[in-house]
């Protein structure tokens, strides 16, 4: 079955594809079966319910072993102690370097599965197959992997490029509102921060947007992976500075994550609260004007994702953003907008206007 890709994402190393399509499960497993004969497969319980049995059946059906690993649903599982339960498990099924990876499942599932992929015996290929929004447009492009430890998120990982991702956009209707609309905040970075088109493709479209519209969100689908990959090929391994852009958010985005406990958030809604955090500092550095916080503010509540910052704790989530993997000098770096589509990383940021932005997004009521 001969496929052609949406588009290619190149790398340092080479370049893979990106198949998007709507209820090709079945086609995606038989692409599979043309790589490899041998696979493992990881995915989380929830994930095993509604495409595991399928996905291993059509394999089977065409001859590939295909081992399966689950792991509990949650970013609780990223951790160190669930990468040795499954470094565990390989060793007991005799997994080497001619077995294939695959990632089944949401962001969770792709950093755990992709980390394990990089270390186990120094890297072995890597499938990604997402299955919710936010992996589709974001984590499952560009070879990020991680897991996190009680201080910090994703600190401890690896860039471990896949060979190629797999993308059923029709998965997104089994998605709960929750889950949809966290990976809808990571679509509205990429317009904020590279695609003013998009966004405002996303403030027309946003009735058809609620409803998952299979046409739109493929189009929606096809656009961010092709930005996330432009960005990737400039600064594939975070050194030249041109891959921050896509940390819009997330500096206070992942202190919430790591402050009030990794699943309390949604990781798109701690992104969608630190955008707001970020605007608001950029109001206030006068990078932007008070229309364009008003104009990300009213597209989040048009696309129902929560906005609002905690309102405790704010010195606690400056001291976490301090040790962010982005700070500098023990103070933390942000990416902050100049307009719709562009945005600059900022140094050195004075700790009374972090504090500042904190609070006026813990006292709107957007």
């Amino acid at each position: 079955m001969k496929l052609k890709p949406d588009l290619v994402v190149e790398h340092v190393a080479g370049q893979y594809p990106v198949f998007v399509s709507a209820r090709w499960l079945d086609g995606i497993a038989l692409a599979t079966a043309e790589r490899t004969k041998r696979l493992v497969f990881v995915t989380d319980n929830n994930v095993d319910r509604l495409y595991g049995e399928t996905f291993q059946a059509t394999l089977e059906q065409h001859s590939v072993e295909a081992i399966k690993l689950t792991v509990p649903p949650g970013e609780a599982s990223k951790s160190l102690r669930v990468v040795n339960e499954l470094y565990e498990q390989l060793l007991a099924r005799g997994i080497d370097r001619q077995t294939t990876m695959v990632a089944l499942g949401g962001g969770v599932v792709g950093d755990i599965a992709g980390f394990v992929a990089a270390t186990w015996m120094r890297g072995i290929d890597l499938i990604q197959i997402p299955t919710t929004l936010l992996a589709q447009v974001d984590s499952s492009i560009g070879g990020k992997s991680g897991v996190n430890i009680p201080g910090a998120k994703n600190i401890v990982g690896a860039f471990w490029q896949p060979v190629s991702v797999f993308i059923d956009t029709s998965m997104l209707e089994t998605l709960s509102e929750e889950e949809f609309t966290s990976g809808l905040a990571e679509v509205v970075k990429y317009g904020v921060i590279l695609d003013a088109k998009l966004f405002k493709l996303l403030e027309t479209q946003f009735e058809s947007i609620n409803q998952r519209d299979p046409a739109v969100m493929a189009d929606i689908v096809r656009r961010c992976c092709q930005l996330k990959a432009d960005v990737v090929r400039q600064d594939e391994r975070e050194t030249t500075g041109a891959r921050a852009v896509l940390n819009f958010g997330h500096t206070a985005g992942h202190a919430l994550e790591s402050v009030f406990g990794y699943g309390t958030w949604r990781h798109g809604h701690a992104v969608a609260a630190g955008m707001m955090i970020a605007a608001r500092m950029a109001l206030q550095l006068g990078r932007v004007k008070a229309d364009f916080v008003e104009r990300l503010s009213k597209l989040l509540r048009s696309l129902r994702i929560p906005q609002q910052f905690p309102e405790n704790r704010h010195d606690e989530l400056l001291a976490i953003m301090n040790h962010d993997k982005k700070a500098r000098n023990g103070k933390p770096r942000f990416v902050l907008p100049t307009k719709i589509g562009h945005v600059e990383l900022v140094d050195e940021i004075d700790s009374n206007l972090i504090l500042s932005a904190m609070r006026q997004s813990s006292e709107s009521h957007e």
